[in-house]
């Protein structure tokens, strides 16, 4: 849970007989450990969806479950390019996560399979180019847009992540995100549905 919504809800929180509210969950985070599956159900549809560790020490886990993955989503923090990693300060968060990103997407599990990349946080973000007045320089020396433009700032980052994919035909699914707004996430799970399956259906023949 962010420090805001805490702390404004101490005494709703500290009660004897407190439930958390479904905004209390979406607020909480747990960092992820290892690889976690899980299965749902959507639109008649059944979905095997494997959770996994982002951190340097976790990654040799999982990249053996994706052998035969229908979709790779990647997350990726907009509001952590001003950061840098827990494991090693000298590393800025948001070049570290491209890194990755060109390690997945180019991995030979992946030469086939739709990839959608999450721009994840975009209200953190927004809070930080606009309000914070955090340059995106902190992460890219190379950046010239305006400083306070919230999609052109976004725009450069999404440009960033597409050139990490040595196969410049390879389409990659962009989506801005804020994972505690279920209103935007039903809308872009939907999106994210109806990629995999024109991409099945593609890969059939079919579309």
């Amino acid at each position: 849970m962010n420090k805001f919504s805490f702390f404004d809800s101490l005494a709703r929180i500290n009660e004897p007989n407190y439930i958390p509210t479904e905004n209390d969950i979406l607020h909480t985070r747990v960092p992820t450990m290892g690889v976690i599956e899980v299965k749902f159900q959507m639109k008649g549809k059944v979905f095997r969806v494997f959770d996994v560790g982002g951190q340097r020490s976790q990654r040799k886990k999982w990249i053996h479950c994706f052998d035969d993955a229908k979709a790779l989503i990647y997350v990726a923090s907009l509001s952590e390019y001003d950061q840098v990693l827990l494991e090693d300060n000298t590393t800025n968060r948001m070049q570290e996560s491209l890194q990755l990103f060109k390690q997945v997407v180019n991995n030979k599990y992946f030469v086939n399979t739709s990839v959608i990349l999450f721009l994840n946080k975009v209200d953190l973000f927004e809070e930080k180019i606009i309000i914070k007045k955090r340059s995106l320089t902190i992460a890219f020396d190379a950046y010239t847009g305006p400083q306070e433009d919230v999609e052109a700032a976004i725009t450069f980052i999404d440009s960033k992540y597409r050139a990490m994919a040595d196969n410049k035909d390879k389409n990659i699914y962009v989506h801005k995100t804020c994972a505690t707004d279920t209103h935007q996430v039903q809308y872009v799970l939907d999106a994210v549905l109806d990629t995999i399956l024109s991409s099945k259906l593609k890969g059939c023949g079919l579309f």
